[in-house]
């Protein structure tokens, strides 16, 4: 993260996304701080002077483009940004939600945070009042955040949703809609200029925006580097397998990098049967292409849900010899009676270790003895800044680099 004043980035944090956007702040100004830090080190060094005078006359420039007199603070140390931007969310009798911005955002490059699929109690109302958001409450409260922020004279909108909203349902198979596709052109035409999400369901949704841009980040990194510290795993028994077809490209990604075989799960449907939840799916039969016996099995996937195709391609690698089976979300919804389920099947050995990201926010699986949870706010905050600054997303989205270093060094 390069030094700059970043006196006009802005980060604001709807009701459901607060925890993640304060931790993607912590990470912003911790960045922030070193990054001043060796700079003025370096400069100290360069012109033979101490680094209290070129702390003084980097903040004395910055003072200078600021757009108030002065930005507070010690003029000879670093001075943390003022980053968040307070607001108010009301909530009326009828269900409509509000939202008021409580300070000046006019020409900040502002970040809206958001967490669609956190289901705990939020406060509303100045803290008066309480209620559980559904999704469709959610997305609401991006419209109006988004609409309050355009109004208020925002130069740029960037909204950050770690999971996209309505990202399964990106294609149609009949008199279906496109909903995917339908959320990103409304935010679009409100004036979000820049979404950024991760791993997203299907790569096609950001194909159909006009101009709004879509970063997809990926948490595979962290997710390596979960797995590499649980002892004794990365062995030469060891097999990476895609869950089902949908899921190749990714397996094949930690397959490669992890330099390790790549095994297939093929599950034949029976479309006449509705997936009711984990236990009552449409999956009728299960192939395996590959050996999986005695070994340690690795499956990654986007996304689970109820988790029923997750616990079914657990119980059959089991039964075809499977030693630990070990599993990677990106996005672990855990809807319904998911985690029960889990529970159940961790106590009869169907799997090992469970590794998610806190992309969606989860008191309940913290407290799972099987669950390992991966921070991604770094991963974003890092994001974050580069855009801010006109800075290319390469190595942040293409990580093969770094994920080698950690394997080597491992």
């Amino acid at each position: 993260m390069n030094y700059f004043n970043p006196v006009n980035l802005a980060v604001l944090a709807c009701p459901g996304g607060e925890v993640f956007a304060d931790e993607v702040i912590a990470h912003l100004k911790k960045g922030y701080r070193h990054s001043f830090e060796r700079r003025a080190a370096e400069l100290a060094l360069r012109y033979s002077i101490n680094t209290d005078t070129v702390a003084e006359r980097i903040n004395f420039i910055n003072d200078v483009s600021s757009p108030v007199c002065y930005c507070p603070g010690k003029i000879t140390a670093f001075r943390t940004p003022h980053i968040k931007i307070p607001a108010r969310f009301t909530v009326f009798p009828n269900g409509e939600i509000k939202a008021e911005i409580m300070e000046s955002v006019r020409g900040k490059d502002i970040y809206i945070v958001q967490d669609v699929e956190n289901h705990y109690p939020l406060k509303f109302n100045d803290g008066t009042m309480t209620r559980i958001l559904s999704v469709n409450d959610h997305l609401m409260s991006i419209i109006v955040t988004v609409d309050a922020a355009k109004q208020a004279g925002a130069e740029r909108i960037t909204l950050v949703v770690p999971i996209y909203p309505y990202a399964r349902q990106h294609k149609t198979k009949g008199r279906e809609g496109l909903t995917a596709s339908r959320v990103g052109k409304i935010l679009e035409f409100l004036g979000v200029n820049r979404i950024i999400t991760l791993d997203i369901h299907s790569r096609e949704i950001g194909n159909s925006f006009n101009f709004m841009r879509l970063e997809n980040l990926h948490a595979s990194y962290q997710i390596i580097r979960a797995l590499s510290r649980l002892s004794g795993v990365l062995s030469d028994e060891f097999v990476v397998v895609s869950p089902d077809t949908g899921a190749v490209d990714r397996n094949k990604f930690y397959a490669t990098a992890l330099k390790k075989p790549l095994a297939l799960l093929y599950k034949e449907r029976d479309y006449s049967r509705v997936s009711k939840d984990a236990l009552e799916n449409n999956i009728a039969e299960i192939k395996l292409l590959g050996n999986v016996k005695n070994k340690t099995v690795f499956m990654a996937d986007d996304m689970l849900g109820t988790g029923g195709t997750l616990l079914k391609a657990m119980q059959f690698l089991k039964s075809q010899g499977a030693g630990k089976v070990i599993s990677s979300i990106s996005l672990p919804l855990f809807s319904e009676n998911a985690i029960a389920y889990f529970d159940e099947a961790y106590k009869a050995g169907l799997f090992y270790r469970i590794i998610g990201t806190n992309a969606i926010y989860h008191e309940e699986l913290l407290r799972r003895e099987w669950y390992i949870s991966v921070n991604i706010t770094k991963l974003f905050a890092q994001t974050i800044s580069r855009l801010h600054q006109g800075l290319s997303l390469s190595s942040l989205l293409d990580n093969r680099d770094i994920i080698e270093k950690l394997l080597s060094e491992t």
